[in-house]
């Protein structure tokens, strides 16, 4: 079907979708689309194409999915009806005009105008392919059309799809030196064949007036009065501008701690985690939606018991903070205590500081079995004159269980692993994760100095931590991977999470300290389920677990080659000395011992490397929809089914449906055996330097130990995360596996 330029009648639209699908296919549509117009005569062209997409998607089934296709291609003619009236020129003909209009309306920064000529204006707009518009399933567009465009004041889109996927790539390419139109062409082509998406922030904000472009952001609250307000002022900063946040709370002392020396005064982190969710509810994100904010605690900590019933729906309200996520931090120790069914002892953070001189957080387990955690924690169980309570490690994990059943939470960190996997262990620890359960970086919280009056300003200084900072995209597994354009694809998209960090506007310092100390960024992926569909391969199956080992270890070996390039050209991360990268530790722990391997080992410890954190797998719900796959790593819900809404009901289908692929999507996300998706996990994530939001489907009725077994397996196969316990309540057909 050629692109509609102008504002054509029914019967030309009619006849390009004949032509694509076939007559006698859309010949029902034709006809209704002509008895509507007769009924309606008074209708405008949005009316009778909003009546033709629903027409279209009342038939879509199992046996006929390209119906999203015809639907796609209706609301794309009345998006460009629009444009072209908005405009007063043809679609896709005036993207210099467009982009100076737009910067003096005040919807675009005046960057684009300032560091782009007219004359490279036009050379960019030469980029543009309209027929990758074809490209978009019905609700794909419409998500692209409806959340991410830039609008006017009146919410009215004045961009199209392509030219959303090109002043990204200008905005991201604003300060390259060398050929920089064909590096903002690379990052076009990467987005507009939807061979990757950039973040939400990113897609969202990029060359607008307001907004950031990174995702997500972790903070340690230092345990001071002082310093748990300033964290929270700092969050609902983040939150403002669209950020998610993670949260760690594992230093401030419990409840019954004392404070000044007075015991049994402090009320713990329950007031302080309901100050957080008031701010995530009170702060939201321009309005389009709530701020989201994941606090996690460890699991020796006093207060544990009432964080793991934050969100349950009975019990004291009072008691309850219902709009946060909760993550519980796990040393081997504890697992080891649940597996010998053994006693567990909960400790005060702010006693065992001052009691013992230490904080027993710092300390992680440095090889599998033995190491400074549990050789720290074993002296704070000896020494009588330290306070503390004593249960049996299977109780909590009885009472995680039964959270994540009725909530979903609490997220899985398997601390020991995360550290003794860290990159950058010589500059720090990592307490916690994000949101997401994906971003594992160095940690530490900012501290308060002083507070003075100097030259009639009132002056603050406090000592900055570490605050995380995750700048993330995702690579299209069902679309690359099939095209074949991985080498070509990482090496682009690299540079552009590198230049969002130097181009990000964070509304915390701190934040901005970390981000340039490590550079770090999350390249992940998502479209597993669709990729496995399309080479024919079952999700339970040796197979697949074999292919997500060799799969990723190129992906691997791409981004980390990509990040060595671009440190030759630009300069190694301030913190590469002594890294795991620099020492060649990085290859060691993942055995990473053939030839190439070799060679690239001995390429980064000569030329550094610019990133110091990189790759991360997302969970990509909506830009995954956006570019017409599979979320993140998990199965697909259903192969088919409606999603049904206040005002709608929409078909939703598994990308590519069809007699080849559907024997590979019935086997769907509450029917898969987790056992396999961990399988799977587990051999990506010896590839992964940070983690993956792996979510665990289930249905109520599992058995506890089966559940727990889940867990089991995933802590000893090295996973160091586990994000959502998605928990259905409806019968499952099929389920053996979750009562075995």
């Amino acid at each position: 079907m050629a692109i509609i330029h102008e504002t054509v009648g029914l019967d030309l639209l009619m006849e390009n979708l004949q032509e694509e699908f076939g007559k006698q296919e859309v010949e029902p549509l034709v006809e209704a689309s002509r008895r509507y117009q007769e009924r309606h005569p008074e209708s405008s062209a949005t009316d009778w194409t909003n009546a033709m997409v629903l027409k279209s998607l009342s038939r879509i089934d199992e046996a006929n999915t390209y119906w999203t296709f015809v639907a796609a291609r209706i609301y794309l003619y009345d998006v460009y009806a629009k444009q072209k009236a908005l405009r007063g020129a043809d679609v896709y003909t005036d993207f210099a005009k467009n982009v100076e209009r737009l910067v003096e309306q005040g919807l675009y920064t005046s960057v684009l105008t300032e560091k782009y000529s007219r004359e490279e204006l036009d050379e960019i707009g030469r980029l543009l392919e309209p027929t990758r518009d074809l490209l978009f399933t019905y609700i794909g567009l419409k998500t692209l059309v409806d959340r991410y465009v830039t609008v006017n004041f009146s919410k009215q889109p004045v961009e199209l799809p392509q030219e959303r996927w090109l002043v990204i790539a200008m905005t991201l390419m604003q300060d390259e030196t060398e050929e920089r139109i064909h590096k903002i062409g690379e990052a076009y082509w990467a987005m507009s064949n939807l061979y990757m998406t950039v973040a939400t922030p990113t897609l969202s904000n990029a060359g607008k007036m307001h907004g950031q472009l990174s995702s997500c952001f972790i903070d340690t609250v230092d345990d001071s009065l002082q310093g748990i307000y300033n964290s929270n002022t700092d969050i609902a900063n983040l939150s403002k501008f669209g950020g998610g946040i993670g949260v760690y709370m594992g230093k401030v002392r419990s409840r019954g701690a004392s404070i000044r020396g007075f015991e049994g005064a402090s009320s713990g982190v329950l007031p302080w985690i309901k100050q957080l969710n008031n701010t995530a509810v009170s702060v939201d994100q321009l309005g389009q939606r709530q701020g989201a904010v994941a606090v996690y605690l460890d699991v020796w900590h006093k207060d544990i018991f009432t964080f793991l019933d934050l969100k349950l729906n009975n019990g004291d309200d009072r008691l309850r903070a219902h709009d946060i996520f909760t993550g519980v931090c796990l040393p081997d120790l504890f697992m080891e205590k649940v597996e010998s069914r053994e006693n567990w002892h909960l400790f005060d953070p702010h006693e065992v500081r001052t009691k013992m001189g230490y904080s027993l957080e710092d300390f992680y387990d440095e090889t599998k079995g033995a190491g400074s955690f549990r050789e720290k924690y074993e002296e704070c169980v000896n020494n009588p004159e330290l306070s503390r309570e004593t249960v049996s490690a299977i109780e909590i994990m009885k009472r995680v269980l039964r959270s994540q059943l009725e909530t979903g939470t609490p997220f899985m960190f398997y601390r020991d692993e995360v550290n003794r996997m860290n990159p950058n262990k010589h500059e720090g620890i990592i307490y916690s994760s994000n949101l997401c359960t994906e971003i594992l970086q160095n940690m530490s919280a900012t501290t308060f100095e002083s507070v003075s009056l100097e030259d009639d300003m009132v002056v603050t200084r406090k000592k900055p931590g570490d605050f995380v900072v995750c700048n993330l995209s995702s690579i299209n597994l069902g679309k690359a991977v099939m095209a074949d354009v991985l080498d070509r694809l990482i090496t682009i998209q690299v540079r552009m999470l590198d230049n969002v960090i130097d181009q990000n506007k964070i509304p915390v310092v701190q934040a901005q300290r970390t981000n340039a100390r490590y550079r770090g960024i999350g390249l992940g992926t998502f479209g597993w389920h669709h990729l496995l569909a399309l080479k024919n391969m079952q999700w339970e199956s040796d197979e697949a677990v074999e292919y997500a080992d060799e799969l990723y270890e190129k992906i691997a070996y791409l981004t980390i080659k990509a990040s060595m390039e671009l440190s030759k050209e630009k300069g190694a991360y301030p913190l590469f000395e002594g890294s795991d990268w620099q020492t060649g530790g990085y290859f060691e722990q993942r055995e990473y011992d053939s030839n190439k391997w070799r060679e690239l080992r001995m390429d980064v410890a000569i030329n550094g490397m610019r990133n110091g954190y990189l790759m991360a797998g997302a969970p990509n719900s909506s830009t995954s929809v956006i570019a017409g796959s599979t979320a993140s790593i998990d199965p697909v819900f259903k192969p088919f089914y409606h999603e049904e809404k206040k005002d709608y009901k929409l078909p939703v289908i598994a990308p590519d449906l069809d007699h080849n692929t559907y024997d590979i999507y019935r086997r769907s996300a509450y029917i898969v055996d987790q056992r396999w998706s961990i399988k799977q996990n587990a051999a990506r994530q010896q590839h992964i330097d940070q983690s993956i939001s792996f979510n665990i489907y289930v249905p109520n009725s599992i058995r506890a130990s089966v559940l727990l077994d889940l867990h089991m397996q995933a802590w000893k196969s090295g996973m160091k995360t586990t994000y959502y316990m998605r928990s259905t309540a409806s019968e499952i057909e099929e389920c053996e596996w979750c009562h075995s």
